[in-house]
Formats: C-alpha cells, sequence, structure tokens
C-alpha cells in the first residue's frame, strides 16, 4: 500500500481512543491560544485590505468570519479567519514540518461545518479528534519531506499544513478512504507558499489559502471529483517534485502515530508575536535585563550568537514597518532593551521606527556561530528556530557584564504556558477585535478550556462572531 492510500486509511481508521494519555489537554491548549491569534489579526494590517476583497467579491453566505460580524461563504470564510490566524505570527509553531498548522485547521473545520443548510452540532469530543488527526497526518508529511523542503524557499504552513487542514475536516466528516485519496490528489496541486514573502501580508495569506484549498479538496472529492490517488509517492508526484533526494514518504506512512505528534514532539505556543527564530534571543536579554536591572541608556553592547541556520528567515536587519520588524532579529534585540516587554504594540510601524531604537542597532552584534550548534544528531532536521542554542551576552557601561544560554524558548513543549499565561495572552489578543467584549471572550475561554465538555462547537464560538 502506498502512503497516500496508508494515510487515508490512518485518517479513516484512527480516533480518540488511539490517543495516549493527555493528549486532548495539549490539544485544547492550542486550540485555546488559536482561537486567540484569529481575534488578534482582525485588528492587524490585513484586516482592512480583506475587508474590501471581500465587498467587490459580492458573495453571500453564511459562514462566520470571526472577531467581525460578518459572514461569507465558507471557503471565503476560510481563507480570512486563516489569514487572520497568521497575520501577527503569534500561532503556534510545530517544527518538525516546520509550519504553523492549527490556523489552517481550525479555519478549514469552522468554515466547513457553520453557515451550510446541511450543517450539524459538531461536539468538542470531535474537534478535537480532527485536530489531533490534523497535526498527525502534517506533522508526519514534514518528517517525510524533511526541513530541506522549508530551506529550499518553500513555506511549509502554506505547502504542508494544507495536508493538516485536510486531513482534520476528512476525519470531521467521517469521509470513507478512496475519497480521502482524492482529495489528498485535488490538493497535491493546490499547494503552494513561498518564504520569499515573509515580512509582506502574502506569508499570513499562505494559512487562508492552505485553510480554503483544503475546504475546496474536500468539497470536489465529496462531488466525485477525481485525482491521482497515489499523488505523495508517485514520480512527478509531491515528494518527488517539493522534496529533495532525501524526502521519503515511507517515512511518513510508517511514522504515523509512532508517536503521536501531539505528545511527542508537541506543539510551541508562542509568548511573542514574532518570527519564532527570535524567540530565544528576546528570552535571553529579557532575562538578563530583570539579573542586570539595566535600561537602554546603560548597555554598552548586546552579543547574540545564533546556531548556523538561526537567522536564515530573519531577512530584514533594519526594518521599516512592523511587519518586516517580525522577522528582524537586530529590532527584537533592541526591543527587548528598551522596552524589557513585547506587547502586540511591539510589532507595529510605530514602533518599529522609533528614533530610540534606531539608536540601539550600532551596539548589537548578532551573527551565526558554529559554536552554538551543539551535538545534538538532529541539528539539520530542526527548524531555525529550535536547531542548537542561543547565546546572549549585554555589556554595561560601567563593565558589568552578564550571559546566558537559551536552549529552548518559553512556550516550546518543555517550557509551556500555562492556562494563566495563555488567558492573558487570549484576552490581550480579544481586544484585537472591537466587536468582541471582554466579557464575552472571557466566557467563550472558560469553555475552550473544558472543550471536551461542549456539545456544540457552533454555539460555543457565536460570541466570538
Amino acid at each position: 500500500m502506498g502512503a497516500t492510500a496508508t494515510i487515508a486509511e490512518f485518517i479513516v481508521n484512527t480516533s480518540s481512543r488511539d490517543f495516549p494519555a493527555g493528549s486532548d489537554e495539549k490539544a485544547i491548549k492550542v486550540i485555546a491560544d488559536t482561537f486567540a491569534v484569529i481575534l488578534a489579526g482582525v485588528g492587524s494590517e490585513v484586516a482592512e485590505p480583506l475587508r474590501r476583497y471581500l465587498d467587490a467579491a459580492r458573495e453571500s453566505g453564511a459562514s462566520p468570519i470571526l472577531g467581525t460580524g460578518l459572514t461569507a461563504t465558507a471557503e471565503t470564510a476560510a481563507l480570512i479567519n486563516g489569514t487572520y490566524g497568521h497575520a501577527l505570527d503569534y500561532d503556534d509553531v510545530l517544527s518538525m514540518m516546520p509550519a504553523h498548522p492549527s490556523a489552517v485547521i481550525l479555519s478549514a473545520l469552522l468554515a466547513s461545518m457553520n453557515g451550510t443548510a446541511e450543517s450539524t452540532k459538531v461536539s468538542g469530543k470531535a474537534f478535537i479528534e480532527a485536530y489531533i488527526i490534523g497535526v498527525e497526518v502534517g506533522g508526519k508529511i514534514g518528517m517525510g519531506m524533511t526541513n530541506e523542503h522549508y530551506q529550499r524557499g518553500f513555506h511549509a504552513t502554506g505547502t504542508l499544513a494544507l495536508f493538516s487542514g485536510l486531513a482534520a475536516l476528512a476525519k470531521l466528516h467521517r469521509l470513507d478512504a478512496p475519497t480521502v485519496q482524492q482529495a489528498f490528489g485535488i490538493a497535491g496541486s493546490m499547494s503552494s507558499g513561498l518564504r520569499r514573502n515573509f515580512g509582506t501580508m502574502t506569508k499570513p495569506l499562505h494559512s487562508g489559502l492552505a485553510a480554503r484549498s483544503a475546504l475546496t479538496a474536500i468539497r470536489l472529492a465529496m462531488a466525485g471529483f477525481t485525482a491521482a490517488p497515489d499523488i505523495l509517492e508517485a514520480k512527478a508526484g509531491f515528494y518527488s517534485t517539493y522534496g529533495t533526494v532525501d524526502s521519503d514518504p515511507d517515512i511518513t506512512a510508517n511514522g504515523l502515530g509512532k508517536p503521536f505528534v501531539i505528545i511527542n514532539p508537541g506543539i510551541a505556543v508562542k509568548k511573542f508575536p514574532c518570527c519564532y527564530a527570535t524567540h530565544r534571543a528576546i528570552d535571553g536579554v529579557l532575562t538578563l535585563r530583570e539579573r542586570l536591572d539595566f535600561d537602554a541608556a546603560s548597555v554598552d553592547k548586546v552579543i547574540c550568537r545564533m546556531p548556523p541556520g538561526g537567522m536564515h528567515v530573519l531577512t530584514y536587519p533594519r526594518p521599516t514597518t512592523g511587519l518586516e520588524g517580525k522577522f528582524s532579529l537586530p529590532y527584537s534585540i533592541a526591543a527587548s532593551v528598551l522596552d524589557g516587554k513585547f506587547t502586540l504594540w511591539s510589532f507595529s510601524d510605530e514602533a518599529v521606527r522609533r528614533p530610540e531604537i534606531s539608536s540601539l542597532y550600532e551596539r548589537i552584534d548578532a551573527y551565526e556561530s558554529v559554536t552554538s550548534r551543539g551535538d545534538d544528531p538532529l541539528f539539520d532536521k530542526r527548524s531555525s528556530g529550535s536547531r542548537g542554542f542561543v547565546e546572549v551576552e549585554v555589556q554595561l557601561k560601567g563593565g558589568r557584564k552578564d550571559h546566558i544560554r537559551v536552549d529552548v524558548p518559553p512556550g516550546s513543549p518543555s517550557r509551556e504556558l500555562t492556562w494563566g499565561e495563555l488567558h492573558a495572552k487570549f484576552m490581550d489578543c480579544a481586544k484585537q477585535a472591537p466587536r468582541i467584549s471582554q466579557a464575552s471572550a472571557e466566557a467563550v475561554f472558560v469553555q475552550i478550556r473544558n472543550l471536551q465538555s461542549v456539545s456544540d462547537i457552533g454555539a460555543m464560538t457565536a460570541p466570538l462572531h
């Protein structure tokens, strides 16, 4: 049996009974975080262009666009919610892909079950089950493709998380294996996303496009549309075209559920609203700032040693916009020194263009160093934000100095955010959607935390519309 058929059978035959202990709790944390970042996207730079796009389409539909009071067709709702979810680069990280699959999965699932005549109630248990299956399939496809797929220039959130959304939809709607294979075949020709667009509005659009494409592929397959049933493993198929000589669909097929991704390696939830590759450096500076009790005026030099490849996606040494700032290591370090904390405002155009920030750049020396590689045998398979370690040294004008090594950032699976931290993030993100009251956000957060007992996801999310 080929990889595509094996994946289809896995989706059909695997259920929550097969998940390891603790899976639901891990999933619910990321689901809560993803609802939060979708709401935050309503106040981002992408919101107004998306609103104009929606107005120009003049389409009618009943699927909700979270945080706006607007509705659209299911596929357009998936596109917009998915783009919102990645707009601030504040969403989850699955380093083995490496991608941000959860906004794709949730946006596709929500769109598929809302606003249509055939809509039925979806329970929290069914939602969690579909989510975990989506994470598992996308993560193992990432493992089989290898990190070189990303290094070549593909944005795996667009190219691989599409299959996460597809797998989750197939599970939620209880499709049979042959139909799932057809859906994978269709989706294989819809996979897209290029890293050159990092720092622009099109990066988060990759997430929206993936969510929409997943829904389109599923609907076409359910309607009888045909495609290659062996799209992943065939010659001129997905792995041979999008991958490298080391890409192997059998690694994906043989690795399903061994172990489940949701537990091992787990999914990171971001503490800071920017590219994950900057998070260890930020954490290091903030820790030293607390230790040394310094301000920007007292800093003589900040040295940041990154692992080889650790700055690969940090392409803006002198950003001029908030979006560029999210992919700038010098800005992230300078803002850490100047402000001592990060909020959503930290990556606004106004914040990035502050003269006080510019004056710090000459005192920052950030570079990749082989000494930060470590002895991890899987180093080359890890993403920019999880490979090796980061070292930060702060030298003050009076002669005091200190340094720190940061192996994993806060919010990573081994340094999970607490429910209290997630609550604070959820409420802060909800403020970016003016139509959503804090009371409504609070009530929904409580329900999400108890997602296993929710009987109707549509009713639960209605106050977020």
